[in-house]
């Protein structure tokens, strides 16, 4: 039992940060329809900013805040130079156009910061809490906090601020928002670099622990594609929920299903996305589509 209950934990640790890069997948498809495959790449992005600030000697939670502050005014910058100009066209366009950001992005940090393998610092405390047998590093603690603070944070944004009610407005219908005289154009790109910015916080919490280099996060964007789709993609809840069932399932396979082992685990988000879309489409949480004849 004590086995289970530490795979367990690590399980929630590991789907916190598909939770989060998940969260930030759609937060860009409620607002635009958009599926971003080059969200994973954002996140890196920022961890290379931050990473950055920190080597320049900045304080890590200062190199936090410049990294995010960044990432937010890039998402925003995205949208309006390589999103709006195809605002519309057929959904394979926007495939096209977020598939060249991901090889885009990809590039120009490799070109500006090598291919090379670098740590990252970690930003919680060495050590680890331990409690019936049960052992939990305060990293792993510190990564489950920092999720929940973001959700909570976006929850309070979306339900008892103005910006948020537009937001939802615009989410829901966005020519009916823009007939009530709300910016569509500029929720848009709030929303773009509101998800950048959720993004980067993955990023950051995953560098400690996978090593900071450009390809970083292309693992971890499965993941994140397996917890947003059985979460459901026009759910921000239902993408955390779906992440830390996907980082638990994972866990606990790699660990009890001999067959599966460490390698194979890859597998595990592959067979969830496709067990969803087979038996449920809309996901756990997610609002099915309704066509009428």
């Amino acid at each position: 039992m004590t086995g289970f209950l530490q795979q367990l934990i690590e399980g929630l640790s590991a789907g916190a940060i598909y939770a989060g890069l998940a969260l930030a997948l759609v937060l860009i498809y409620r607002f635009t329809g958009i599926v971003n495959f080059a969200q994973g790449e954002l996140a890196m992005f920022s961890a290379f900013l931050a990473w950055q600030f920190v080597e320049g000697g900045t304080p890590f939670w200062l190199a936090l805040i410049a990294a995010l502050a960044i990432s937010f005014a890039g998402g925003m910058l995205i949208e309006r130079v390589v999103i709006r100009p195809v605002e519309g066209a057929p959904e394979l366009t926007l495939v096209i156009v977020t598939v060249g950001l991901y090889f885009f992005t990809n590039a120009a940090a490799g070109w500006i910061w090598s291919y090379q393998v670098k740590a990252f610092p970690n930003p919680f405390p060495d050590g680890a809490l331990r409690a019936g047998g049960v052992t939990t590093d305060y990293r792993s603690l510190g990564v489950i906090a920092v999720v929940a603070l973001v959700m909570g944070l976006i929850y309070v944004m979306f339900r008892y601020t103005g910006i948020g009610l537009a937001m939802r407005a615009v989410a829901s219908n966005p020519v009916s928002a823009r007939l009530t005289g709300i910016r569509v154009g500029a929720v848009l790109a709030l929303g773009w670099g509101l998800s950048a910015l959720v993004g980067a916080v993955s990023g950051v919490l995953s560098a400690p622990v996978l090593f900071l280099e450009p390809n970083m996060m292309g693992g971890v964007l499965i993941y994140a594609f397996a917890a947003a789709t059985l979460g459901g993609f026009d759910s921000p809840g239902g993408a955390v929920v779906g992440g830390l069932i996907v980082g638990v399932a994972e866990t606990l396979t790699g660990a009890y299903v001999d067959v599966i082992g460490t390698e194979l685990k890859i597998g595990v988000p592959l067979a969830i996305i496709l067990g969803v879309l087979l038996v449920r489409p809309q996901g756990l949480f997610g609002t099915a589509a309704v066509e009428r004849v």
